[in-house]
């Protein structure tokens, strides 16, 4: 989690620093961080794209690692991740479908859906208490 922590530095969206990092046998696969798309401005450089009070501009942090690993061959299947937040619905759904294993998170993010879809998919999900100090 302490990765996922300084992953999250990296996030180019002021409104939420999210990071990510997908873990298989204790070696690192992916990493991710919320961010707009790959040669787009960023909402740090710019304004956030605000609908229904969420920025849209970005990426997130889920959705980026994922697609790192698909850009460099990673399969993911039995793999776990930790992320700062817990996922929301758009890539717990993501997650699943990747074939992530375990969702280590820190805080509640907003979607209660994600623990019966969990217990349906056989998702473990693990709420890590975050600390200044982690």
């Amino acid at each position: 989690m302490r990765i996922a922590l300084q992953v999250a530095t990296r996030s180019t969206c002021s409104r939420k620093h999210i990071g990510a990092v997908i873990v298989r046998d204790k070696t690192i696969l992916s990493t991710g961080y919320n961010g707009s798309i790959r040669g787009l401005p960023h909402c740090d450089e710019g304004d956030h794209l605000m609908e229904n009070g969420h920025c849209v501009r970005t990426v997130h942090a889920e959705a980026n690692a994922i697609a790192q690993a698909a850009k460099n061959g990673i399969r993911l299947e039995g793999a776990e991740i930790y992320i700062t937040a817990s996922p929301c619905w758009t890539c717990f759904k993501l997650l699943a479908n990747a074939g992530i294993i375990k969702i280590n998170f820190g805080e509640f993010y907003r979607d209660e859906r994600i623990f019966e879809a969990a217990k349906m998919a056989n998702i473990e999900l693990k709420h890590h208490k975050i600390d200044n100090d982690e």
